[in-house]
């Protein structure tokens, strides 16, 4: 395909694919359970986090989640102790809850100390959503926390593409008009943001042509995201719906 038809062609699966239809199968049901701005981000920052697997599975562990929440993400965070999770056996692959009790802790000294869309802030050395990347985790690693808790907060600094978190950033960032993301943060432009770079939305972007490296890593993010700027750099994620939809339901 020739890039023109190439975009024509992105630009219509983008249209078909974000749409209502599209939250009941996906993960971001769970944040679309609440309207209130730290009830959406706490719990969508929970689920992207253990967005990894079968999308079902996902999703009914986001469910537990939020029943551990007593369906009050941000008030359930502001009082939590650790003592709630003594007995709880809340397992997600390798996130246990050893995980999640660093993760309420965090996210607690995160809103008594500012918010959680300024721990994303600008870095002042590394740029765009990269540095914010940076930023965010250098925050929610300040509290106290075990080794095995850093795996599931992904480092663009060691190469890795950070899928949960540019998940993440999409769902916050991107205008809401569509019915599907919730773009509650306005301090973040959707022209900084990156795709979700999973095995589907790779594979596809292989097949058009749109990367070459065959590692799934900040560097292959860095490639796919060149052509998908140039295609609309107001809103170049729009074409995650495009591409994840290719693969996960056409089996392009």
């Amino acid at each position: 395909m020739s890039p023109s038809v190439l975009k024509e062609f992105l630009d219509f699966k983008a249209a078909q694919y974000e749409s209502a239809n599209f939250i009941e199968t996906d993960p971001i049901s769970i944040p679309h359970q609440f309207s209130k701005k730290e009830d959406i981000e706490i719990s969508a920052l929970l689920v992207s986090t253990i967005a990894w697997g079968n999308r079902k599975s996902i999703i009914n562990n986001g469910n537990q989640l939020l029943t551990i929440m007593e369906h009050a993400p941000h008030d359930f965070v502001m009082n939590y102790h650790p003592k709630q999770l003594k007995h709880s056996t809340f397992v997600h692959r390798t996130f246990n809850s050893n995980d999640l009790d660093f993760f309420f802790r965090s996210l607690q000294h995160i809103y008594r100390n500012g918010d959680l869309e300024n721990s994303f802030e600008k870095h002042r050395e590394i740029s765009g959503v990269k540095g914010r990347i940076v930023s965010f985790r250098n925050a929610f690693l300040s509290t106290k926390h075990e080794t095995r808790n850093t795996k599931h907060i992904s480092d663009p600094l060691s190469n890795s593409a950070a899928k949960r978190l540019n998940m993440f950033l999409r769902w916050m960032v991107r205008s809401p008009k569509k019915g599907v993301d919730f773009g509650i943060w306005k301090s973040i432009s959707p022209s900084e943001l990156h795709i979700p770079l999973d095995v589907h939305t790779g594979n596809i972007a292989r097949k058009l042509e749109l990367l070459s490296r065959k590692q799934n890593d900040w560097k292959a993010l860095e490639e796919l995201m060149k052509p998908l700027q140039t295609f609309d750099k107001k809103d170049p994620v729009k074409y995650d719906f495009a591409l994840f939809g290719l693969g996960v339901f056409e089996k392009f």
